[in-house]
């Protein structure tokens, strides 16, 4: 699958893996999906898998050449370098329409989540006993998981490397959302948004000359943080995509009626409607050691039909689905 790629193709894998990259980072889109839907998805998960033995001998002996031909090194630098760029500009937004938009950016999460599940079920085929059973069990997860008490933010770095392997599986299974998966997991702010940020403002402050941030114990653990994260996603590349190369070939129907399931029963969970409940102790806001209030819980409810917040949250609802939709159609365009 190794090919020499002039300067426009290399731009445009950039932009592919810029579109993967900012995809893999908001709940509910899968960074496998777009790849899917773009037309690259089969050479992402066969370059993933020449990451192998054969490769790192060939690396050792200083093979280089036969290196870059056996991985399909040109394809994969450039996406990943569109994947990587993508990462830290999103985050920056995402962080700041969160801390001022929340109602409206959780709502176009939720209508990428509908939209993703009609993506996935929309090409299933034919449903049977065992694809049925799958999606009930996959739903039944899911639901239980949406109204469970929300795991709380987990620093430990053994916790942190499974989210890598965790949240990038998005980048190999078309439909599963692994920044889903992480506000599942507590741990979707941490690890996307405010150790990106603070890798960033890092990055930038030493390309200027100023090494202070190596002396602020918060950032060098964020640093940690985000370093760890960063080697259990890559693990979790090179593994799911062995895994999944299996994983689909003999049981594709189950597997994709479980995420289906999953998907749709965890919906719960980004329901814009919400009120925050915080841990209280005596009357007090408990904080953790960040001195960030402590979410207990999330009180759901039914909006007020007659208020104009409310057409304008399904507005952002629709939108989000609207988005799927023209990804979709750009893709059977492709084809």
């Amino acid at each position: 699958m190794y090919k020499e790629r002039t300067f426009l193709e290399k731009l445009n894998l950039f932009l592919k893996g810029l579109t993967m990259g900012g995809a893999n980072k908001v709940p509910g889109v899968s960074g496998g999906m777009v790849a899917f839907v773009m037309g690259f998805y089969e050479e992402l998960i066969y370059t993933f898998q020449r990451v192998n033995k054969t490769a790192f001998k060939l690396l050792i002996r200083g093979k280089f050449r036969s290196f870059s031909k056996y991985t399909n090194f040109q394809f994969l630098v450039w996406v990943m370098l569109g994947s990587m760029c993508s990462y830290f500009s999103v985050s920056l937004i995402l962080d700041y329409f969160l801390k001022n938009y929340e109602l409206y950016v959780w709502a176009w999460f939720f209508g990428m989540i509908i939209g993703s599940i009609y993506y996935i079920s929309k090409d299933f085929g034919n449903w049977n006993y065992k694809s049925i059973l799958s999606l009930i069990i996959g739903a039944s997860i899911g639901l239980a998981i949406s109204f469970m008490t929300p795991a709380k933010e987990n620093d430990n770095l053994w916790f942190v490397f499974v989210c890598g392997i965790i949240g990038v599986s998005g980048m190999t299974l078309p439909g599963l959302s692994g920044s889903f998966i992480l506000i599942l997991l507590g741990n979707y702010v941490l690890l996307l948004v405010d150790s990106v940020n603070v890798f960033g403002g890092v990055i930038a402050s030493a390309l200027s000359g100023d090494f202070s941030a190596f002396k602020d114990a918060v950032k060098v653990r964020y640093l940690k943080i985000i370093s760890v994260f960063t080697l259990g996603s890559a693990f979790g590349l090179v593994s799911i995509s062995h895994l999944l190369g299996y994983v689909l070939k003999h049981y594709k129907n189950i597997v994709t009626a479980v995420i289906i399931g999953f998907i749709s029963g965890s919906l719960g969970i980004v329901w814009p409607w919400k009120k925050t409940i915080y841990k209280q102790e005596d009357g007090k806001l408990l904080l953790d050691s960040k001195g960030n209030e402590i979410v207990e819980n999330y009180e759901r409810f039914i909006p007020n039909i007659g208020e104009l917040d409310t057409w304008i949250t399904i507005g952002f609802i629709a939108a989000g689905v609207l988005l799927i939709l023209i990804i979709d159609f750009y893709g059977r365009k492709k084809k």
